[in-house]
């Protein structure tokens, strides 16, 4: 089977997955990308470039796989006079229509920010099928479809949701977790804290560095380590962080090489995630598979990832703040819960992405 995987923000995870995929499957995958920068620009237009560049390839392909980062209508009707009979399927690593904007984003601002959950919302309905990378994803964005049409001023169209749902199902997202083990190291000697994360908004910082310093006046004994990417200017609370917490940092910044991202998390003990957002959570899965102890909000994807093990999540800020306490005072003593995430390597997870993308066809 040939496959056209059309991806418009080709970064970070968006960027892993895609070539992992085309690593791992036993079908040929040929990838239509554009690099991951001005996200916005690359939803209005980047189906325009994208399309082009199908176009011009020429091939003959059996199914096209997009994600969300396009507007999925647009492409398909660039494309339409050549290829029509084409089956399209749509992967939603994120959406705008759950997403937490930022309040100080324009858009926001000016009540113009509701184009681009539109744009996923008409792209979902153009397609053959749907893929949501976690039950929670999938859930939210039909959960958050009628409020969101019912804004509009008639015409609202809700029975469309149903036939977005009746074509909407969950793949998880694959990733290639067995590369950890080769740069596995021992734990550090005391115990040290976890960031490895993007620096964003939506992560909540805050609070994770206000539990941190709430830590540090009880006189314990921590490191913290904090990875990551900030993909515009660092956020405050990274700067007074480096100044607050000067003694406890071990090490503060980006990793060039993924053997030093590795390490990192292998010496880690304690994961506390305190994301305001997370439709799947790849940099905590990560952690996880390398026997770090995750600490998590009980929302989001995360209860999928573990079965709902009662003694990782926490439901207040106060619990957080506890639970964190108790895994430093324990650190020696934490439970390993690399066996519930591994089910995300692509040798595990492959052969569903090959059995379900050959089952998509074009609706007769």
């Amino acid at each position: 089977m040939k496959v056209a995987l059309v991806e418009a923000f080709f970064t970070g995870s968006h960027k892993r997955w895609a070539e992992e995929m085309q690593t791992f499957s036993s079908h040929k995958i040929d990838i239509f990308s554009l690099k991951g920068n001005y996200w916005k620009w690359r939803m209005h237009g980047g189906a325009i470039t994208l399309a082009n560049q199908f176009l011009e390839k020429g091939e003959k392909y059996d199914l096209i796989l997009a994600t969300d980062m396009m507007d999925l209508s647009l492409f398909k009707s660039l494309i339409s006079a050549k290829y029509n009979n084409i089956p399209i399927a749509l992967y939603f690593h994120e959406n705008q229509l759950c997403y937490p904007w930022s309040e100080t984003d324009r858009d926001v601002q000016k009540n113009r920010d509701s184009h681009y959950a539109f744009i996923n919302f008409s792209s979902a309905l153009v397609a053959d099928q749907v893929f949501f990378n976690s039950h929670f994803h999938k859930d939210s964005f039909l959960g958050a479809l009628p409020n969101f049409l019912k804004g509009f001023p008639d015409y609202n169209e809700l029975d469309s949701i149903k036939k977005i749902e009746a074509k909407s199902e969950v793949l998880y997202l694959g990733m290639d977790l067995q590369k950890f083990n080769k740069y596995k190291t021992e734990q550090n000697k005391k115990p040290l804290i976890l960031w490895n994360h993007r620096w964003e908004y939506d992560k909540n910082p805050t609070d994770f560095f206000k539990a941190l310093y709430k830590m540090q006046e009880k006189n314990l004994d921590f490191e913290v380590v904090i990875l990551g990417e900030n993909f515009r200017q660092i956020p405050e609370e990274f700067e007074i962080a480096k100044e607050k917490l000067k003694d406890k940092i071990s090490f503060m910044g980006y990793t060039e090489s993924f053997k030093d991202y590795a390490n990192w998390l292998w010496k880690a003990h304690i994961l506390p995630v305190t994301s305001n957002q997370d439709f799947f959570g790849g940099s905590v899965v990560e952690a996880i598979f390398c026997n770090c102890y995750p600490i998590l909000p009980k929302r989001l994807a995360y209860p999928e990832h573990l079965q709902n093990n009662e003694s990782c999540f926490y439901n207040s800020y106060e619990e957080f703040c506890q639970k964190l306490e108790d895994a430093i005072c324990n650190f020696s003593n934490l439970e390993n819960l690399n066996s519930f995430v591994e089910k995300y390597d692509w040798k595990d997870i492959i052969d569903e992405y090959d059995k379900k993308l050959c089952q998509i066809k074009k609706p007769s």
